[in-house]
């Protein structure tokens, strides 16, 4: 998984070209915002597809189908599983 960023900084700082800017700014002006408010809410808007792409699964009606059959009738456990299970730590018993 990806490591997460985090910066107490308020700032974030760009580097653009100056014609990017520009067509950022004219974006900005269409929309009677300012440059900043502008590029965080299309950021923001993008970030938030990205996670929920990289975060939901779609499954065809099939596969959807197969899971809920796993998941009602799971397969037996096979040997690597029982190692796997067997290696596990212990859990504390509470006193």
């Amino acid at each position: 998984m990806p490591r997460l960023a985090v910066d107490d900084n308020k700032r974030m700082n760009l580097r653009v070209r100056p014609e990017q800017k520009a067509t950022l700014m004219r974006a900005a002006a269409l929309k009677n915002t300012d440059l900043t408010d502008f590029v965080i809410q299309n950021a923001l808007r993008e970030a938030k597809t990205v996670i929920e792409d990289a975060e939901r699964i779609v499954l065809s009606e099939r596969d959807s189908l197969l899971v809920l059959n796993l998941l009602e009738n799971p397969p037996a456990p096979n040997a690597k599983l029982r190692t796997a299970i067997a290696a596990m730590p212990k859990p504390k018993q509470k006193r």
